[in-house]
């Protein structure tokens, strides 16, 4: 979405609302007041992906003015990062340092600002630059930014968040492309790669399935964890670069929580899936039996509603205001499985969650598709593999 037409989403309404009081757990004991807001809709921040570009794949909770709610304090039901770390037994497990490395097109400009108040209001660890945890580099590695753009630095928000929400200690790499075309986000992808510490990179963006033969060579990293979201529109076919044969292709579910107790977790109708008619399966996918002849997604999955599962985050809403918000899409989902690979810290490949599926929550209720899907599993939850949850989501560390 345009500055532009974002701005005048603002200007049609906007909508300051109170705080009520809500007890929280563990590393949320800090928080006093959490906002509740009624009467929301999900709506996507980046427009549709052109020829040869990506589009970012976040969803925020907006009104019924298309506007974001200029909340000064947390959804009540927007998860927090103790939610979000009790839903896949994370916790204990420490990033030991690691740096999970952020790709996204655009400037930020106050992401170091915006990314304090999350992590302060949350008591978790401060990651500034001056510290060392955090770094913000463009697709060259050099420190000047490219021009920003308001719904790439939403996206941007939501990806540093949730990495702050489930691996705390872990170190954040942010990756600035120049633009949003394949060609600027792979190169990167390298760059990230290319960074001391750098164990796992997440990728909230995606396109039409593409071959590797063309872009592949940005996503293999052999010995790190490499993740794509596979698209929020629900079965509409491979998505790139979750379709690349190099990548973890991580889907979404609808995760309900009750404090820091799961209540259930089900295939989100958003979450994408496919089969692509370029690339290689991952080794391990034949014996799923995915029913697509090459690569099919997701991999695995994480929480990505925004409705229900959507992550509390601190965004802007203009160039120079932010506030409190509920994001979700499978822009939430790749962040966190990146930051699980860094939990895990062991080989980092995307064949091993296929070796380990008894680690993971098998999710078997759900669909992503109102139509009858060609094969069953592409749509629909099920025992084992389906394509918009994989093999299912974290239960700790062990698939990773």
């Amino acid at each position: 979405m345009s500055k532009r037409s974002f701005a005048a989403l603002l200007g049609a309404g906007t909508l300051v609302v109170g705080a009520l009081t809500a007890s929280v757990s563990g590393a949320d004991a800090a928080a006093p007041h959490l906002t509740h807001l009624s009467g929301l809709h999900a709506q996507r921040v980046c427009a549709a992906p052109t020829a040869g570009h990506a589009a970012c794949l976040s969803k925020v909770m907006v009104n019924t003015k298309g506007a974001i709610p200029m909340a000064t304090t947390p959804l009540s039901s927007a998860l927090s990062p103790a939610q979000v770390r009790a839903a896949y037994n994370l916790n204990g497990a420490s990033g030991a340092g690691r740096t999970v490395a952020i790709v996204d097109a655009y400037g930020y400009p106050n992401l170091e600002r915006d990314l304090t108040t999350y992590r302060s209001f949350y008591g978790l660890p401060a990651c500034t630059r001056a510290s060392g945890c955090l770094k913000v580099i463009n697709q060259t590695g050099g420190t000047t930014p490219p021009a920003t753009d308001l719904g790439w630095s939403q996206e941007q928000a939501l990806d540093v968040d949730a990495v702050s929400a489930a691996c705390p200690d872990c170190k954040i790499l942010v990756v600035q492309s120049s633009s949003a075309s394949f060609v600027d986000l792979g190169t990167a992808v390298n760059t990230a790669a290319a960074q001391p510490g750098v164990v796992a990179i997440s990728n909230s963006y995606g396109g039409s399935d593409a071959p590797d033969s063309t872009y592949g060579t940005y996503y293999n990293h052999p010995g790190m964890a490499v993740t794509a979201s596979t698209g929020d529109n629900g079965y509409k076919g491979a998505s790139y670069p979750a379709s690349s044969h190099y990548v973890t292709a991580v889907g979404g579910t609808t995760l309900k929580m009750s404090g820091t107790s799961r209540v259930s977790e089900t295939v989100w109708s958003g979450a994408g899936s496919g089969c692509s008619t370029y690339n290689l399966a991952v080794s391990g996918a034949s014996a799923f039996s995915t029913g697509c002849a090459g690569r099919a997604m997701a991999d695995v999955s994480a929480a990505a509603d925004p409705n229900a599962g959507g992550l509390s985050v601190y965004a802007p809403t203009s160039t120079t205001a932010s506030s409190w918000s509920q994001y979700g899409g499978t822009s939430e989902s790749s962040p966190i499985i990146a930051s699980v690979y860094a939990l895990a810290g062991g080989a980092y490949s995307n064949t091993t969650p296929y070796a380990h599926p008894a680690n993971l929550f098998d999710i078997t209720s759900g669909s992503n598709s109102k139509r009858k899907c060609p094969q069953t599993q592409w749509c629909t939850a099920r025992v084992g593999w389906d394509g918009p949850t994989g093999l299912g989501t974290p239960n700790g560390t062990g698939a990773f």
